[in-house]
């Protein structure tokens, strides 16, 4: 069975796990709301304060909140807040919630080949690109849930770059304005690449957007300007890891110069809209060597404009 197959056959089973959790969690708040009920019949007019049974489980989120109020360190360089995407289905510090699960799970496995003994025989390990077969698959989704995620560990610190300079989506997605990037360092219009670095409300996460689209995209990405930037985000901090939100892999030249410069890719495929073949093709244009995730977005029946991890594998193809 094929690392794509068992991705889809782990998807199905997870399916039915979370459907028998969600029944056992329904019927625990439902006895929850009438023991309350219960409660608050025989309760005296003027009651006391009741303190919690048991303290929280502490997690990441509770012990490293964002900070809201960071500010640039010098004139040069851009803030992003990132307050507005808390309630727009991504991952936040606000407790546990499913999303937040759902993408602890696949960070485990990037950081695992990012930092353990598999990092020793990857090409810059700590670089994941996350891409998809075709367009609207939700891989910009995936690409800044991740960064997110992992910009809530403890030691470690992200670097979301948009290198999808045909169609850029990081800073629309996370609602805001065009900012010059990627594309200006590469060009020479911008000399510094700190300028094009913005911070966010996370201290731990720094974004590089796009900027404009040029018809040289191609030479630029595979220039060695930009071969030397890859470089210096591999290596230059040891706890970093870089997200490269990439174009899709079909019918698009600048993946396949993406996949030479990093070492992990996350590939995000649409349950229902990508056949096996297609996927196939797809990973073919990757670099053999580089270790590949497989994320199953939008599935369970999801509707509307929702969207999320809901199966996952992680391996080389057999």
């Amino acid at each position: 069975m094929s690392t794509i197959e068992k991705a889809l056959q782990k998807n199905k089973e997870q399916k039915a796990e979370t459907r028998e959790k969600n029944t056992l969690e329904a019927a625990q708040e439902k006895a929850q709301e009438l023991q309350q009920e219960q409660n608050n019949t025989v309760s005296e007019p003027v009651q006391e304060p009741i303190a919690e049974s048991a303290a929280p489980l502490v997690n990441e989120e509770s012990v490293k909140p964002p900070q809201t109020s960071v500010a640039p360190t010098s004139a040069k360089e851009k803030f992003i807040p990132l307050t507005n995407i808390q309630k727009d289905g991504f991952v936040s510090n606000m407790g546990r919630n499913t999303i937040n699960e759902e993408y602890r799970a696949i960070k485990r496995k990037v950081l695992s080949n990012a930092f353990g003994p598999l990092a020793k025989t990857l090409n810059n390990a700590n670089i994941v690109m996350v891409t998809s077969p075709n367009p609207n698959e939700g891989k910009t989704f995936t690409a800044i849930n991740l960064a997110l995620s992992i910009a809530l560990e403890q030691d470690k610190t992200v670097l979301l770059v948009d290198a999808d300079v045909l169609r850029p989506s990081v800073m629309k997605t996370i609602d805001q304005p065009f900012e010059n990037g990627l594309m200006e360092y590469l060009l020479g219009e911008i000399d510094d690449l700190g300028e094009v670095i913005h911070h966010t409300s996370l201290d731990t996460l720094r974004i590089i957007p796009a900027g404009k689209s040029h018809h040289l995209s191609t030479e630029l990405l595979a220039s060695e300007k930009m071969l030397e930037s890859v470089s210096e985000f591999a290596h230059r901090y040891p706890d970093r890891v870089v997200i490269i939100d990439s174009p899709p892999l079909l019918g698009i030249n600048e993946t396949a110069i993406l996949a030479n410069l990093a070492g992990q890719a996350v590939i995000v495929v649409q349950e229902g809209k990508t056949t096996l073949t297609r996927l196939s093709q797809a990973v073919d244009h990757l670099n053999p060597d580089m270790a590949k995730g497989f994320v199953i977005n939008k599935a369970m029946g999801s509707s509307g404009d929702s969207a999320g991890y809901y199966g996952y594998y992680y391996g080389s193809e057999e």
